[in-house]
């Protein structure tokens, strides 16, 4: 009878709402949208770095885009990351680099620098500042058309300028579309990436290997998506997952702590599979 008992309780276990550290967090169903978790989703709160998830969004977007096109690393993204005290992905000012290696150097080892040199590659105007500038709009502009009624951004690393936002769901949907590029979902299950750049002189430089922020990549069918961490926003993580045949994405903002990050995502990502089975 003992055994019958424990058998009959662990379905109802699993489907009990689980109780998270993050002062945000939301799930839903990547194959039909549906919600399955939700704590103050729609609260405005800093996205870090999982702002980046955005800037990739946008480059991706780009009409007739080429991938291995190639871009030269600039002083001024070196002096940027200085001036902030960013994480980088310690491009050489002068290396031309692609825009696939940037994909790489922005999303897996979080390199802001990699991120201001898309944004400069891929806005429009005659300085890196309005380049940046009217990538930032780009960004603004891909959010509406998403239905990210509650984001702005006025960065495009997370850095933020004061005017930095999104909400649990709001960067759900982003993750969700995101995730629909091959190309994305290429690079951020990425474990770990090995650049090579084409120095000043047209020599080779094997770059040193850039290791992925997410430590829960594959487990339990992760995949991705983006962490994010700072002084404010604490401790964030968009997360997708897929395990027999069962997709989740989703968000944690405002954890209080590395840990705790983990642990929250893994509850919404087990609580998520037990709510779509």
């Amino acid at each position: 009878m003992l055994a019958t008992g424990v058998l009959t309780a662990a379905p109802a276990q699993a489907a009990t709402t689980p109780s998270i550290t993050a002062k945000g967090g939301f799930v839903m169903n990547s194959a039909n949208g549906k919600t399955l978790y939700s704590k103050s989703a729609d609260t405005k709160r800093l996205t870090a770095s999982t702002t980046k998830i955005m800037t990739a969004k946008v480059v991706l977007s780009q009409k007739n885009l080429n991938l291995n096109s190639k871009v030269t690393i600039k002083k001024a993204y070196s002096d940027y990351i200085v001036s902030k005290g960013a994480s980088s992905a310690r491009l050489i000012v002068g290396d031309k680099v692609t825009v696939r290696q940037l994909l790489y150097g922005m999303m897996l080892p979080s390199g802001c620098d990699a991120a201001m040199a898309l944004a400069d590659k891929f806005g429009s105007g005659s300085t890196v500042s309005a380049r940046t500038k009217n990538f930032i709009s780009k960004m603004n502009s891909t959010a509406k058309s998403l239905g990210m009624t509650k984001t702005h951004f006025d960065s495009f690393d997370g850095i933020s300028n004061g005017s930095n936002y999104s909400t649990p769901r709001d960067l759900t949907k982003l993750a969700r579309s995101a995730m629909k590029s091959s190309t994305f979902k290429t690079v951020v299950k990425a474990k770990s990436y090995k650049a090579k750049t084409i120095t000043k002189t047209g020599s080779t430089r094997t770059m040193a290997t850039w290791t992925n922020t997410n430590t829960l990549l594959g487990w339990n069918g992760t995949l991705g998506v983006k962490t994010g961490s700072g002084s404010s926003s604490k401790y964030c993580l968009v997360f997708a997952a897929t395990k027999n045949g069962e997709s989740v994405v989703g968000a944690v903002l405002t954890s209080s702590s590395a840990a705790n990050r983990t642990s929250d995502v893994k509850k919404l990502v087990n609580y998520g599979y037990s709510k779509i089975s």
